[in-house]
């Protein structure tokens, strides 16, 4: 069994499922304050689904600077984690409610 990563910065912490790594990111990562819209959200997973559900792909090349393969790379990692989380779960652990 693979173990899923955190991937924040140096931060190779390693966790049995994407919920918990989910979980790590936003209790202990600093927040993201979004370039595009000033929007701070917990940086990791929830700041991808952010800059994709609320900007084009255009606004999130302009604001970071990005250009097609770093859009792509972050719009594949947005499928893999959306792919395997139980989203409400990961609510759920962290007493939020949904829409996050």
């Amino acid at each position: 069994m693979s173990l899923w990563r955190c991937g924040i910065g140096d931060c190779d912490a390693g966790f049995r499922d994407v919920e918990s790594t989910i979980v790590h990111q936003t209790n202990e990562h600093e927040r993201h304050e979004c370039k595009v819209c000033g929007t701070v959200v917990p940086e990791g997973y929830f700041a991808i689904r952010h800059a994709f559900d609320e900007h084009t792909r255009a606004e999130y090349v302009r604001a970071y600077d990005a250009d097609s393969s770093a859009v792509r790379e972050r719009e594949a990692i947005k499928d893999e984690i959306e792919a395997a989380v139980d989203l409400e779960a990961v609510v759920d652990r962290l007493g939020l409610e949904l829409p996050i």
